[in-house]
């Protein structure tokens, strides 16, 4: 199998390449040069399989250099989980929540970022990649701390964190800020997500400052999902959940399930196409935004418009005005042209717009839908799933419920999977007031006030949070990015 740059097809990698490099050296995303089917037959073999079996036939696919090992990292990295990582629970007829969140974080992003490090180590061996892996990440909340639980102490690896200053909740800065491990580093930064990701990914094409970390034995790689290792352990849980589906009879094979997914940076939906494009009966994929609700206004009119203004909301993983992942998909519906995507990545930073045409945006109407939901919407529909089923959803997936609702009303026509991507507690104030209760303004006793209100168990991980040493409470500007890297570059080449 091998990987080409969205930007640059003559730039092609194999899949250990695309895994230790992130993201391609004019900043294109690495994408694979076709796509393996998964047989009726196969899928029908994976029912009643563990995930973490599933999981390593679906990566196994793209990634076949590493299949002989994927069983033991996957294995390792699941481990991790409180019981199965992606189980599936049916609220209503056709109504079901695929909950992603019973990782060590407690965020959907421990699916992949379990897994990221297993898969770096290996991929670095078949390289013969002897340097030191060091990873900036821009994080709008659970992304950071995932990939510091999931690199820190991994042998030949460091983790640079950025957070919005102001941007995250408190407790996922608290998770953040508190984490222990030689090779990590966490810093506030000003200005949002977008101004933080941003500053990120201009450290990966500035020239001078990887030769300074070249001279130190240590090169950039990337754990958000523009690296290909993010992106394929998502694809896994589509396949489980439909495999759940089949298994538990409420499906028949070949029957399409459609998902409806709370989307920012577009990585997470983008998997569930991936896994369309490898022979999954998916239906609609259905893009759910909140307020910043860009994405929405794309997928309905074919103009990607950042020219607007911010909100900062209750579900703040999804306060994204560029969304990363969405240029693979470009790149495919425009039967990847890559100049064309180059192009078009250029107007989104010199004009902060561009455009698809007709014929691709009903192209893409074909895969997709979309809807929005404001705060008000995301409170109404948190309080109504708690009365109705006595279960409790944070705002990110309430934002993809409350979708759901105004696009299918009360009945779905097919078995309809919304994607859960964080634990309630991790917005305990938000969804205590949804559900008509106060807020204490303590973050523990908002947890303990949860837990008696819902009788959803709070994790030791998160209830010992605020009397955890705080290690980084330190806040730089957005232009202060690559000397952070540098500085801590040094620490790390000292070890």
């Amino acid at each position: 199998m091998r990987f080409y740059s969205t930007r640059n097809k003559k730039t092609v990698v194999s899949g250990a390449e695309a895994i230790c490099r992130g993201i391609s050296e004019e900043g294109g995303l690495f994408v694979p040069s076709e796509f393996p089917v998964m047989t009726q037959s196969e899928i029908e073999g994976m029912v009643g399989q563990e995930y973490e079996r599933v999981a390593a036939c679906v990566i196994g696919k793209f990634l076949p250099e590493l299949a002989d090992r994927l069983p033991r990292y996957t294995a390792a990295a699941y481990a991790k989980f409180d019981g199965d990582p992606a189980p599936l629970v049916k609220l209503d007829e056709n109504f079901y929540v695929l909950e992603l969140w019973h990782g060590p974080t407690h965020a959907f992003k421990d699916v992949a970022l379990t897994l990221l490090p297993h898969l770096l180590v290996g991929s670095k061996e078949l390289t013969g990649d002897k340097s030191v892996t060091l990873i900036p990440v821009a994080t709008s909340g659970d992304t950071g701390k995932a990939a510091l639980e999931g690199f820190k102490d991994v042998a030949g690896t460091a983790v640079a964190v950025f957070y919005p200053d102001g941007g995250v909740s408190d407790l996922q800065r608290l998770q953040m800020i508190t984490t222990t491990g030689d090779n990590v580093f966490v810093s506030a930064i000003g200005g949002n997500f977008d101004d933080a990701q941003t500053a990120v990914k201009k450290a990966f094409t500035d020239a001078q400052l990887k030769a300074q970390l070249e001279e130190k034995g240590i090169e950039l790689s990337s754990a958000n999902s523009i690296n290909f290792g993010r992106l394929a352990p998502q694809i896994a849980y589509y396949f489980s959940a439909y495999c759940d589906l089949l298994g538990g009879g409420q499906i028949k094979l070949g029957d399409k399930v459609d998902y409806v997914v709370p989307s920012g940076n577009f990585g997470d939906i983008l998997a569930g196409y991936y896994a369309r494009k490898m022979g999954l009966p998916v239906g609609k994929l259905v893009c759910a935004s909140n307020r910043n609700n860009v994405l929405c206004d794309f997928i309905g009119t074919g103009v990607y418009d950042i020219r607007r203004e911010f909100h900062k909301t209750t579900s703040p993983s999804m306060d994204i005005l560029i969304s990363s992942n969405l240029e693979r998909l470009l790149f495919d519906i425009a039967g990847e042209d890559d100049a064309l995507t180059a192009e078009r990545m250029a107007a989104l930073k010199s004009e902060g717009r561009y455009a698809i045409t007709a014929a691709e945006l009903a192209a893409m109407r074909e895969v997709f839908d979309a809807g929005y939901a404001d705060e008000e919407e995301v409170t109404d529909t948190i309080e109504e799933v708690f009365d109705e089923y006595g279960y409790i959803m944070d705002p990110h997936t309430a934002v993809a419920a409350s979708v759901m609702y105004k696009l299918s009303g009360e009945q779905n026509e097919r078995p309809t999977v919304v994607l859960s991507t964080a634990s309630p507690h991790k917005f305990a104030a938000s969804v205590l007031r949804a559900i008509g209760e106060r807020p204490t303004g303590n973050e523990v006793k908002d947890l303990e006030r949860l837990e008696d209100a819902t009788a959803l168990p709070v994790p030791d991980s998160l209830i010992n949070l605020p009397s955890m040493a705080k290690i980084y409470e330190g806040s730089i500007a957005l232009d202060a990015v690559n000397d952070a890297i540098l500085r801590f570059a040094e620490k790390v080449a000292r070890k």
